[in-house]
C-alpha cells in the first residue's frame, strides 16, 4: 500500500484529503504544522508527500528544502498562492509538482498516480535506476544507457537529463533548470540551458524518429511519455 503523508493547517482540506486519498485504497498519515510535518517526513519513507505553502512553525518552501537535503520523496506543492514566483519558489525548493487551491480532487489523485509513476525505479541491487522509452538512467554509477549502449556525457548534460528524466511530463523552465544544474550563485546566463539541451539531444537523438526532450515555446522543456 502506498503511503502518503499531507502536511496542511487547514482542518476541513486536510480531512477530506485524507477521507479521498484513504478511500482510493492509500495509506494516510498528516501533520498540521510545518515542524511536525518535517519530523514525520524524515522520520518515516514515504511514497508521496502532500504539502502547503503556508504553514505555520516553518512554510512549506523551508520544509521542502529540509526534507531534500536527505530524500528524494515525490512531493505536491498545495498552496491557495498561484503567482509565477510562487512556483518557481516550490520547484526550486524541490517541489516536483505544483498544484493551486482551489482545486478538483480529479486533478489531484491523477496527479499523484502520475508521480508515483514517475518515481517507481527499479532495483538492481542498490542501484537506482530512472527510466525513459529505451533510454535507462543509472543513478548511483552516473552512467546512461540507450538500448543497453552506454552514452558518454558530461557532468552538465547528466544532470541535465536526470532533471528532466525525473520530472516527466512536467514543463520545466530555463530557469528552474538553470538552478537545479549550474546552482543558484550561478552568473551563467539561461540560454547556456537551450546550448547544453543542443548537446543531449545531439548524443540521445541519434536514430530516434522524435527527440526525446520536447521544447514548449516560451517556457522550457519537458521529457513527455
Amino acid at each position: 500500500m502506498k503511503k502518503i503523508l499531507i502536511i496542511e493547517d487547514e482542518k476541513n482540506i486536510t480531512r477530506f484529503l485524507e477521507l479521498e486519498l484513504k478511500h482510493e485504497g492509500y495509506s494516510v498519515s498528516t501533520a498540521d504544522n510545518g515542524r511536525l510535518g518535517l519530523e514525520k517526513a524524515l522520520e518515516e519513507d514515504w511514497d508521496c508527500i502532500l504539502l502547503d505553502l503556508m504553514l505555520p512553525q516553518l512554510n512549506g518552501i523551508e520544509v521542502c528544502r529540509r526534507i531534500r537535503t536527505s530524500k528524494a520523496t515525490p512531493i505536491i506543492m498545495i498552496t491557495a498562492r498561484d503567482s509565477v514566483m510562487d512556483r518557481v519558489s516550490g520547484l526550486d525548493s524541490g517541489a516536483d509538482d505544483y498544484i493551486s487551491k482551489p482545486f478538483a480532487i480529479e486533478e489531484l489523485l491523477a496527479r499523484i498516480r502520475a508521480m508515483l509513476r514517475r518515481s517507481s525505479t527499479i532495483s538492481d541491487g542498490d542501484e537506482e535506476i530512472v527510466t525513459f522509452r529505451d533510454l535507462m538512467l543509472k543513478v548511483q554509477a552516473r552512467q546512461v544507457l540507450k538500448n543497453g549502449q552506454n552514452i558518454d556525457l558530461t557532468k552538465r548534460e547528466y544532470e541535465l537529463l536526470y532533471i528532466l528524466m525525473v520530472n516527466q511530463n512536467i514543463v520545466l523552465s530555463r530557469e528552474v533548470l538553470l538552478n537545479k544544474v549550474w546552482g543558484y550563485e550561478t552568473e551563467v546566463e539561461t540560454n547556456v540551458v537551450d546550448v547544453y539541451i543542443r548537446y543531449l539531444r545531439n548524443k540521445i537523438d541519434s536514430g530516434a524518429t522524435d527527440s526525446y526532450i520536447q521544447t514548449v515555446r516560451g517556457t522550457g522543456y519537458v521529457m513527455r511519455t
